[in-house]
């Protein structure tokens, strides 16, 4: 089978290598569609995902939906469509049990935090626990569900705070992550989803995917105190001061984008003076089934589709994927 590697910092190669077998426990998946993240591009750009360095040739992707190849076990139907939760979790820890994503130890599909490195999905097959494999529904287009891991960070990320309905939430930052931000705070029953970014492109899509309102802050501020929620998910120090203005008297900010692990200036005093809940999130536990049924109900999440590449393009679809104006979610077609 045909696979991606990312060898070193701007360096990118497709392998032929071996087909894995499946044993008892195991499901092998054809993989059809991987989405490009943040991380990807950190991998493949920088050679390294903040302290996680590329230190083997790594094949890089964890947002993938395709279709069932073989299933020795039977529980799945060969030709069945599926997506996969990309984490294996670590070791359960008394002090949280229920928060398997939090628990040391664990993997995720693409990742080059482990040693030796947990390859990911841009490859044409893709061997995979049975328990990380999640069904989709009929009405579910095999490309669209690439989105389901995306949308479960979002979802776990909007969760984090709470029950939307019927609240007023600000999305900082419409990158895709704050864009399925958009789809999450809308499944939650939010009244109101305003959008906020500096370029017109991501907004422009924001009004697609149903924001109620889109504020560019390159050329105004938000409003002061205005929002119950905010989810900041651009993980900009200025963004990050801006979200905590932007919350009402005893409102909740969520930081969802990442940070880099370096001391950033940010102003804590309205978080002081208003009394705010700021919290954070981390990928997710179980809200990719949650993401799936989302996405076989909402077509509005198309408009963040925009650019579809072979695995032979990865240059060009990760190029693609870097600019934030023209592109939404960068897809490889396996």
């Amino acid at each position: 089978m045909r696979a991606l590697y990312i060898e070193s910092a701007e360096r990118a190669a497709v392998r032929i290598v071996e087909v894995p077998r499946p044993a008892a426990g195991q499901v092998l998946i054809d993989v059809e569609y991987v989405g490009i993240c943040g991380s990807d591009l950190h991998y493949f750009y920088e050679g390294a995902n903040g302290e996680f360095e590329v230190r083997e040739p790594l094949i890089p992707g964890h947002e993938l939906s395709g279709r069932v190849a073989e299933d020795p076990s039977g529980t799945f139907e060969a030709g069945q469509p599926v997506t996969v939760h990309p984490a294996r979790f670590g070791r359960q820890q008394a002090e949280y049990p229920d928060d398997p994503h939090l628990w040391p130890g664990g993997s995720y599909l693409g990742s080059a935090s482990t040693w030796p490195h947990t390859q990911g999905a841009a490859a044409q097959q893709l061997l995979v626990e049975s328990g990380m494999v999640v069904p989709l529904p009929e009405s579910l287009p095999v490309r669209r569900a690439a989105l389901a891991e995306p949308l479960a960070v979002a979802l776990h990320g909007a969760s984090r705070a709470g029950d939307l309905t019927g609240r007023t939430v600000l999305v900082s930052g419409a990158g895709p992550i704050g864009l399925l931000a958009l789809v999450a705070a809308r499944a939650g029953g939010a009244a109101a989803v305003h959008v906020s970014d500096v370029l017109p492109g991501p907004l422009e899509r924001a009004l697609r995917m149903g924001a109620d309102e889109t504020i560019n802050v390159a050329e105004q501020p938000v409003p002061v105190s205005s929002y119950d929620v905010v989810l900041e998910c651009s993980g900009a120090a200025q963004a990050i001061s801006a979200a905590l203005t932007a919350a009402r008297p005893a409102g909740t900010v969520v930081q969802v984008g990442m940070v880099p692990s370096q001391a950033r200036p940010v102003s804590l005093a309205p978080y002081i003076s208003k009394e705010l809940t700021l919290l954070g999130t981390f990928r997710f536990k179980d809200e990719i089934h949650r993401a799936v049924e989302v996405l076989a109900s909402d077509d509005s999440v198309e408009a963040l589709l925009t650019h579809e590449f072979s695995i032979d393009e990865a240059d060009a679809a990760f190029a693609a994927a870097r600019d934030a104006q023209s592109s939404g979610k960068v897809l490889l077609r396996l």
